[in-house]
């Protein structure tokens, strides 16, 4: 299982602070775990959606799009500037 978090304004716009993915072999980085958050839902696609600009982190630690996800693992995703 993964554990996704989602912080700001971000969390804001999906009405969520967290979400479960069960692990597949295709979720195999942050890429591909924010893909298929974005599928299905339009609200999800317009938040984490290709053209959005969103940070990430892999647990606790800044990440790139094809950092390496496992399971078990916690992905976190937050836009660009937070706080206040």
């Amino acid at each position: 299982m993964i554990e996704v978090l989602f912080f700001a304004g971000l969390r804001e716009r999906l009405g969520t602070e967290r979400a479960l993915l069960e692990w597949t072999p295709d979720l195999r980085d942050v890429s591909a775990v924010r893909a298929r958050l974005a599928q299905g839902d339009r609200a999800w696609e317009e938040a984490l959606g290709a053209g959005e600009q969103v940070l990430a982190a892999v647990n606790e630690e800044l990440a790139q799009p094809v950092t390496p996800v496992q399971d078990g693992d916690v992905v976190a995703f937050f836009p660009p500037v937070t706080g206040g």
